[in-house]
């Protein structure tokens, strides 16, 4: 089992009240009813993951605008290295993925989660 960080449960409980339109298409319409569960706004050491397999150590974040400047470029980098360092891959797809190329998204998804569930067996 992994530690959580409390202090960031009140927070993730919102997010998951306020999600974005991208987030609420790629949960209402593929990741909630994927085969492999998925948990959304799961808390994961000191960051809040958008979404979270666990069986398959995956997160999905979604990148808003805010996420490409210099600043949250950084973030996001040693965001990535420290959820790798905890053993998940992080995957990114932009919020403009999700709307403009939405089947493309959910098949990444689907292919990445097959081929680490299957060498995980």
């Amino acid at each position: 089992m992994r530690a959580r960080n409390n202090a960031l449960m009140e927070n993730a409980r919102k997010l998951r009240k306020a999600m974005t339109k991208e987030e609420r298409h790629l949960w209402y319409d593929f990741l909630r009813l994927y085969p492999v569960r998925f948990r959304r706004q799961e808390i994961l050491g000191n960051y809040i993951a958008d979404f979270f397999c666990s069986s398959a150590r995956i997160v999905i974040e979604l990148d808003g605008s805010q996420h490409y400047g210099a600043e949250g470029e950084m973030r996001d980098k040693k965001r990535t290295a420290d959820l790798n360092a905890m053993g998940y891959e992080v995957i990114r797809f932009s919020n403009l993925d999700v709307m403009r190329n939405f089947d493309g998204v959910c098949s990444e998804i689907d292919s990445i989660i097959r081929k680490k569930i299957k060498t995980r067996r």
